[in-house]
């Protein structure tokens, strides 16, 4: 009886522990999303622009525009914001865009996208999105940055 039970405990917690494995591997993957990209339209200079205005969105109340405008500013960049279509003065580019915010336990920003624009015409000049599942998920100002600096770098 002994060996029966010895053999079956064994059986079941090396099965036990494979199943266990699968499960975590498939739930935990389906957390763990993750994507960053960016375009350049063809012929288009970026390092050129030196001038920038983050038109704010309307429905945004955390301050995204104010985020992004000083990462500009960080990058080197002279940037202003405000819920205008144009600003009253010359801009290089109008810089708009989308966020998408998830409730786990706390809210977080789960999706940011960024457009460079043309001030004259409103056409897109370059653009960039990050989208990040909660267990991967990082502050609106570290998402702000890594989309503009993948902006900058694309080719």
């Amino acid at each position: 009886m002994d060996r029966l039970v010895s053999c079956f405990s064994g059986g079941i917690t090396g099965r036990a522990m494979a199943m266990m494995a699968i499960v975590v591997a498939v739930i935990g993957s389906g957390g763990c999303v993750s994507s960053l990209e960016a375009e350049r339209m063809p012929g288009v200079n970026l390092s050129t622009l030196k001038s920038f205005y983050v038109r704010k969105l309307p429905a945004d109340g955390r301050g995204i525009e104010r985020l992004i405008a000083n990462e500009l500013t960080a990058m080197g960049k002279r940037a202003s914001y405000g819920p205008e279509q144009r600003p009253a003065y010359p801009v290089d580019a109008i810089v708009t865009y989308q966020d998408n915010w998830m409730w786990d336990i706390t809210m977080y920003m789960i999706a940011l996208s960024i457009s460079i624009r043309d001030p004259n015409n409103d056409v897109q000049l370059a653009s960039g999105h990050s989208t990040r599942s909660s267990l991967v998920r990082k502050s609106p100002e570290e998402m702000v940055k890594e989309v503009l600096t993948k902006i900058f770098a694309a080719r």
